[in-house]
């Protein structure tokens, strides 16, 4: 059975334009560094909740597919990060079967390690897009990273403990009454 919060991350609706964000929230929506480090800066020990890893066929990812090369299976990560033992962020990473040759085999053996702290420390890691969405109150955005020039889909959707929800942002959307 599927965990709840990635319910509401397929739930995500990128938006085409993003709105008038503040400061924080936007920073944090567009971070380009790993947000594993950008929790582990706010004070936390960061764990990893593994929910599921495992190939899968093309019906398994159907809103990813027209961001990925089409292939036969993908190698598909589901977790919640978490920050001193509380989720702050539910992650899906999709990577085709293609991309994951060389070094790049390593994301099959991540266990409870978290992405960031694979990805982040390679000099080849570029990023493509960063598309910002939004499910009911909760931010997320989805990200295409290329190791080696190769693929992969990172989808985040930040959590109602998650720092990105400071009081004077719930709404996330900057007010024009002062």
């Amino acid at each position: 059975m599927s965990h709840p919060a990635l319910t509401q991350l397929r739930a995500l609706r990128y938006l085409d334009v993003i709105p008038s964000l503040k400061t924080t929230l936007r920073e944090w929506l567009l971070l380009e560094d790993s947000m594993t480090k950008r929790f582990e800066q706010q004070g936390k020990t960061v764990t990893v909740t593994l929910l599921r890893e495992a190939f899968v066929g093309r019906e398994a990812i159907t809103e990813e597919l027209t961001l990925l090369p089409e292939e036969p299976r993908y190698w598909l990560r589901e977790i919640i990060l978490c920050a001193d033992g509380v989720p702050w962020l539910v992650g899906r990473t999709v990577v085709p079967e293609s991309t994951l040759s060389g070094p790049e085999l390593a994301l099959q053996k991540l266990g409870k390690t978290p992405l960031g702290r694979y990805l982040f420390t390679s000099s080849t890691l570029t990023r493509d897009f960063i598309e910002v969405g939004r499910s009911d109150e909760l931010w997320g955005r989805r990200s295409r990273l290329r190791l080696n020039g190769k693929p992969l889909l990172l989808t985040e959707l930040f959590l109602p403990a998650s720092p990105i929800y400071q009081k004077e942002e719930r709404d996330g959307v900057e007010s024009d009454a002062e």
